[in-house]
């Protein structure tokens, strides 16, 4: 956020002061006219006199401006006084004495990644190659500044991932970095989960569960997740549990933000023209939705309806939703039992056609975008699977998107004109999707994306085969990852942007999610289907007669 803030400062300009020329002609005319009897034969002198006049002039009519304009947006200024006060007396009630906490834990942080800073330049010193510029900038380059929100925790993380998806709102150099943005944060011990537990479910676990494993299936910076069996119903669940103290600190971090954004705006209009505050808002939004389960719930529930709507339950599923045990802060789902879509042996061994397969998840994950409230904007390998029964299986719905129909209409345009290497009509589905002030010139446009989208054409995928030989069967397994094209992929996906930018476009944030989304389903479609070609397929509908009904009965 701080180099957002900064870009926008260092963006802003001060009027243009090229009228003084006017202001000066004014004063020497009044001058010369008061003192032309006793000029004579001093020429010369006279010259050197006027000319000396005029500086003088015009450096006051510059400073006469400067103070004009100073006390314009002084006094514009003063009239938001009120307001911006009353916000920072408000922030600072609801975030209370943990703001004090996590001030404490930032300067730590603070001082920390500062030492590995000092540590970096000392050895640079010694070096002949000179400083580099990720130390000149110290801090606020994007090497420190990740590694700063690493250590600042959860809500940092969180805000370095959001970073790291919006490069239409950050600079590509962050956005970059930022993509190395870990969750390391360790599992909470289980003792304090049984605690968490018991309070949000107002009884005794055992009453509730059968038994819940101690050890987690997995752990994020937020929460956590076991697995469970319900009592009675005998059924396989997973808990997800909001990790302790979290909503607290992202309460504190979050406004910290806010205020910071607002004073910033309050000081320089030139930032409140780049929507600061509006950017701040969303990233509060997206976080505090993510930590909200009831939102998750309904996000699930929602794609579940979608898909019954729609006739897809035999084809893909979402888990089901265990209301009577789940709360806010502890969200209980049935559990899918199946291997993430980059699995290649047992894939194989559960469908004859993994290639139907992904032709499944690509129609019912295009199909989601306008058929239903939200679409899932996180369909990495951990979200997406191939379950046991040959379904495909959406987990994770704490990270949705939703998009205008506007939007979409100018994304499919998008879509089929890289299919079919038309850039004049990508070129103007880009404008009518970007948010801008100027001219655009379509075909020049079209020309630069062209020379763009040629690099697709050249990406490798490298696909490594891992095999092992189980010893009790003497079967051997199989299975693949994708290694690396994810930096050229990610390059791709900034080289869009950037280009597009260039040109004065500026795309809502759902663009940059859509386009995520479509470079993991480009990655499987390479490991699982490569002769498919998922834009042209006739097997494949992105078009909008897919959509139904289903939104209006829903609403």
């Amino acid at each position: 956020m701080a180099v957002a803030m900064v870009s926008a400062v260092r963006g802003g300009r001060l009027p243009s002061l090229h009228h003084h020329h006017r202001r000066q002609m004014i004063l020497s005319s009044s001058s010369s006219s008061s003192i032309t009897g006793s000029w004579g034969s001093l020429r010369p002198w006279k010259q050197l006199n006027c000319l000396s006049n005029s500086k003088g002039f015009t450096l006051l009519a510059r400073y006469s401006q400067a103070q004009d304009l100073f006390s314009s947006r002084f006094q514009d200024s003063i009239q938001d006084l009120p307001k911006l006060v009353e916000d920072i007396v408000q922030t600072s009630i609801s975030t209370g004495p943990r703001g004090a906490l996590r001030m404490a834990q930032g300067i730590q942080a603070f001082i920390g990644v500062g030492g590995e800073w000092l540590a970096d330049i000392s050895k640079s010193e010694n070096s002949s190659a000179g400083l580099p510029t990720q130390m000149q900038l110290g801090l606020l380059s994007p090497l420190y500044l990740r590694r700063l929100f690493e250590r600042m925790g959860a809500t940092y993380i969180k805000l370095g991932q959001f970073v790291a998806s919006a490069p239409t709102l950050f600079p590509s150099e962050y956005v970059e970095e930022f993509q190395n943005c870990f969750d390391r944060t360790p599992a909470v011990p289980f003792v304090e989960i049984q605690a968490i537990l018991r309070q949000e479910l107002g009884k005794p676990i055992e009453s509730v569960f059968e038994y819940v494993d101690p050890t987690p299936l997995a752990s994020a910076s937020i929460a956590q997740v076991h697995g469970a069996r319900l009592r009675g119903s005998q059924e396989d669940v997973v808990i997800k549990i909001l990790k302790p103290g979290i909503e607290d600190m992202l309460v504190a971090d979050l406004n910290f933000v806010y205020i910071v954004a607002r004073i910033l705006e309050f000081l320089s209009p030139d930032i409140s023209r780049a929507s600061l505050v509006g950017i701040v808002k969303d990233i509060r939004e997206s976080m505090l939705e993510e930590v909200d389960f009831y939102k998750e719930a309904a996000n699930i529930e929602s794609f579940r309806r979608y898909l019954e709507a729609m006739g897809l339950t035999r084809q893909a599923t979402a888990p089901k939703v265990y209301h009577q045990c789940s709360t806010k802060r502890v969200l209980t789902m049935e559990r899918l039992y199946g291997v993430p879509l980059t699995d290649l042996d047992t894939i194989s061994s559960f469908v004859s056609s993994p290639e139907t397969s992904l032709i499944t998840a690509l129609n019912v994950w295009f199909g989601s975008l306008l058929g239903c409230e939200s679409f899932h904007a996180d369909v990495h390998a951990g979200n997406l699977w191939l379950l046991r029964d040959g379904r495909i299986g959406f987990l994770d719905f704490g990270i949705v998107g939703r998009i205008s129909p506007k939007t979409w209409a100018a994304m499919e345009v998008f879509l089929g004109s890289i299919a079919t290497e038309e850039y004049e009509s990508m070129a103007s589905a880009l404008v009518e999707m970007g948010a801008t002030d100027t001219n655009i010139d379509s075909k020049a446009f079209a020309r630069d994306l062209e020379k763009m989208f040629s690099s697709i054409k050249d990406l490798d995928t490298e696909v490594v085969i891992a095999t092992a030989r189980e010893p009790a069967t003497n079967a051997t397994a199989v299975s693949a990852n994708l290694v690396v094209d994810e930096r050229q992929m990610n390059a791709l996906f900034l080289d869009v942007i950037r280009v597009s930018e260039s040109y004065g476009l500026k795309f809502p944030r759902e663009f940059a999610l859509l386009l995520k989304q479509l470079l993991y389903f480009d990655r499987y479609t390479r490991l699982l289907a490569p002769n498919l070609n998922m834009l042209q397929d006739q097997r494949i509908s992105i078009a909008s007669n897919r959509r139904s009904n289903y939104r209006d009965n829903f609403r």
